[in-house]
């Protein structure tokens, strides 16, 4: 009601704004925010009202909140400050960009990400799984050098010479990253990694639902070593990389390169049975700053988690680190392998499954056929397709 809203709004009289309250074209405004218990659906697991919001239920509304928050806003087109519209966040929506990949993060997040990483100009940012580079170009618009590296040679160079990453960074000022192609897994054999060096890592690893990881080796059993005269040039094989693995190269990644009070900003997904003070990886040399937390589905969810190092690294300590990035051992790794199979089965309880499966599948089926129809009557395939029956 507004005699509540009022008596909320009377508690921060001790604050003694300057200047008239002013409902209609504020020059600033500011809001109160109460934070309650929610359930898995994102409703009030309490909720004040009955289902018909008509009856206060009162032992409800006599609960506290979790917490409250209190904050100008900074984002409102009424004030000049459109974030959504025209303005700031628009000009970096994905959808503007020149090359993008399944996988590519999206604007708002890896903003959020940059600034949870204490990025400020001059400050050196690596991105050990790069991709298309949307988080590594949020790097660059705070100022920061950017630095990127990933296993798959084809994403870091681009689709062509006008959409790569290169393009990006360009399309909005900035001057182009240092790229490489390397293998996170084996960072010591690829790097110097006998003093710290940067100031922030902020990353999206690959978690297998829509990309898997690739790490360097070959899947055979019996390799043939590469000759001399071709390892100038030789790309080498890749092979599956198990997520938890992932998870425990970065941390000591970040461990091993970053600066005294460095951070470590990267996304982990989960699904229901996450458990953040067990089956979060974890390592000696970092301290959890913030775990914020995002659903996307009913069972899956995504964590953007804060580290910041701590303690120095020692090298004689390596395999020992690994082995202790999983408090519980296998049991909290396997919560971040599998998603997509875990997924998959979840679905498949649902009722009618089968049949939204079988309707997806014919919608692929006709979208690839028409693709490959488009492609032969395209007009420089006509000729090619003619001279074929002659």
């Amino acid at each position: 009601t507004r005699d509540e809203q009022q008596g909320m709004r009377s508690k921060f009289s001790f604050l003694n704004f300057p200047g008239q309250v002013q409902m209609e074209s504020p020059d600033d405004e500011y809001l109160v925010i109460r934070e309650v218990e929610l359930d898995a659906m994102g409703g009030a697991v309490y909720p004040r009202h009955s289902s018909g919001k008509k009856e206060i239920i009162p032992e409800n509304d006599a609960m506290p909140p979790l917490a409250c928050y209190f904050g100008r806003v900074l984002g409102n087109a009424s004030l000049g400050r459109n974030w959504r519209g025209s303005n700031r966040l628009e000009q970096y929506s994905l959808k503007k960009r020149l090359y993008l990949g399944p996988t590519s993060m999206d604007s708002e997040l890896s903003l959020i990400m940059t600034n949870l990483a204490l990025i400020k100009k001059g400050s050196f940012a690596f991105d050990p799984f790069v991709g298309t580079g949307s988080i590594l170009l949020t790097t660059a618009l705070r100022g920061a050098f950017a630095f990127g590296t990933d296993i798959d040679l084809r994403v870091l160079r681009g689709r062509s010479p006008k959409e790569n990453i290169a393009s990006n960074f360009a399309q909005y000022g900035l001057p182009p990253p240092e790229l490489v192609r390397s293998d996170n897994a084996i960072y010591h054999r690829h790097y110097r990694d006998n003093l710290p060096l940067f100031d922030a890592i902020v990353t999206d690893p690959p978690y297998g639902i829509r990309a898997g990881a690739k790490q360097s080796g070959s899947r055979r059993e019996e390799v043939t070593p590469v000759l001399e005269e071709h390892r100038h040039d030789h790309i080498a094989q890749t092979r599956p990389y198990c997520v938890s693995d992932v998870m425990a190269d970065l941390l000591n990644v970040a461990a091993m390169t970053l600066k005294i009070g460095g951070r470590l900003v990267y996304v982990i997904p989960s699904m229901l049975d996450f458990d953040e003070t067990e089956d979060l990886p974890q390592h000696e040399c970092l301290r959890l700053v913030s775990i914020c937390y995002q659903p996307l589905q009913t069972e899956l969810g995504r964590r953007t988690v804060t580290m910041e190092k701590v303690e120095e690294y020692d090298e004689n300590k390596r395999d020992a680190y690994l082995g202790a990035t999983w408090v519980n051992g296998p049991q909290s790794a396997e919560k971040v392998t599998n998603i997509r199979e875990r997924l998959i089965e979840a679905a498949k309880k649902k009722p009618g499954y089968e049949e939204k499966a079988a309707i997806r599948k014919q919608k692929r089926k006709a979208t690839k056929e028409a693709k490959k129809k488009a492609k032969r009557e395209a007009p420089g395939n006509q000729g090619n397709a003619g001279s074929k029956d002659n």
